[in-house]
């Protein structure tokens, strides 16, 4: 910690407490205040770790009023620290608002490394990670939800969603309908003793749902794979170049070359070039 009164931003377990680090420890119990979306909910957290600094609620319903307190105690020499119910705060949760007004004020924000939910279930998913887009949740109602999933039909790149028990059923049904037989990986459980990882297509993933109801619980991050690219939508010029590269150098640089030779999209290439060598 620095001498300098500082908001702190800092993951904590997705699951298995031993992810907790040591540095996030020190910082909790050092800091004057710990904002926590759940106050109630952290207590175990922090009862465990033999954490005893004074917390308090910050959440999207009380997250303009309670920044303002926040921001003065920080310019008063009060340093604090932000935590989620679990993971990276401000990762589809409470917290932008504060951290914007901080920096607005020239009050130092520092923050730690740690889990999240949905760079974890990417790196184990199996699907392409060179470029992904986290969208957080999708919407609740069905047109909402299939509207924002036609948006993936011709994307080439990884999408990755949140999603709670309730509404995993209906968003998998939703990725069928909408996207089809593509890639999916739903993830649960993370660090936890019955982790699960999912992969196939939609229907694939309904049919372990809908399996056992115990299958339905728990946090869920939803992970769908890019479209397919051809090799036969794109000229066999460039197939030939990109294969005569992949020889000499990485598939991602002969991707860029020949999209920069070519006029055509660097993912597609790098698409089609996994697909080649699969």
């Amino acid at each position: 910690m620095t001498d300098t009164a500082t908001l702190y931003i800092v993951p904590t377990p997705i699951g298995n407490l031993d992810d907790m680090s040591t540095r996030a420890i020190d910082i909790l119990k050092g800091v004057s205040w710990i904002a926590a979306e759940d106050t109630r909910h952290s207590a175990r957290l922090l009862q465990h770790f033999s954490i005893a600094t004074r917390t308090l609620s910050l959440h999207e319903h009380n997250e303009d009023k309670r920044t303002a307190m926040l921001c003065e105690r920080l310019k008063g020499g009060e340093s604090v620290a932000l935590i989620s119910d679990a993971g990276t705060p401000l990762i589809s949760d409470p917290g932008f608002i504060l951290v914007r007004r901080c920096r607005e004020q020239g009050i130092p924000v520092s923050a730690l490394p740690g889990p999240c939910a949905a760079i974890t279930a990417l790196s184990a998913s199996g699907l392409p990670t060179d470029k992904f887009i986290f969208e957080g949740f999708l919407p609740v109602k069905m047109q909402a939800r299939e509207t924002a999933l036609a948006e993936l039909v011709d994307r080439r790149f990884t999408s990755v969603f949140y999603e709670a028990p309730r509404r995993i059923v209906d968003t998998v049904n939703a990725i069928h309908k909408v996207l089809g037989d593509r890639a999916i990986v739903v993830a649960k459980e993370l660090t936890k003793t019955f982790e699960t990882y999912v992969s196939g297509s939609a229907q694939d993933v309904l049919d372990y749902l809908e399996s056992d109801a115990s299958h339905q619980k728990g946090e869920f991050v939803v992970m769908i794979g890019p479209a397919t690219v051809s090799e036969q939508d794109i000229p066999g010029d460039a197939m030939a170049l990109l294969q005569t590269l992949c020889e000499h150098v990485p598939l991602k640089k002969a991707a860029a070359i020949v999209a920069s030779h070519y006029g055509l999209k660097k993912n597609a290439l790098y698409q089609a070039g996994l697909e080649s060598k699969g």
